[in-house]
């Protein structure tokens, strides 16, 4: 079984984030929202890749599924102001 804070921790150890929440309780089945400069102009598909290399070989094993939701700095904040 693996832990939703655990998988924080290896994503904020190989990508830089200004924000980063995985949930997920059945130890096997993850959801997350990243937010990293490093997506800029990179398409949503390249920002998961850049997401699950940071979790290597346990993608697919240990992690069976990570739902992803990703967000340049500036997409995340026009997300948040539409929040109010």
């Amino acid at each position: 079984m693996f832990l939703a804070s655990e998988i924080e921790r290896l994503v904020a150890a190989g990508l830089e984030c200004e924000f980063l929440k995985i949930e997920g309780d059945d130890g096997t089945h993850f959801a997350g929202v990243v937010v990293s400069a490093a997506f800029e102009g990179k398409p949503r598909v390249r920002q998961h890749q850049a997401v699950y290399a940071t979790l290597g070989k346990l993608m697919g094993n240990e992690i069976h599924a990570l739902q992803l939701t990703t967000y340049t700095p500036a997409q995340w904040a026009e997300f948040q102001k539409e929040l109010g």
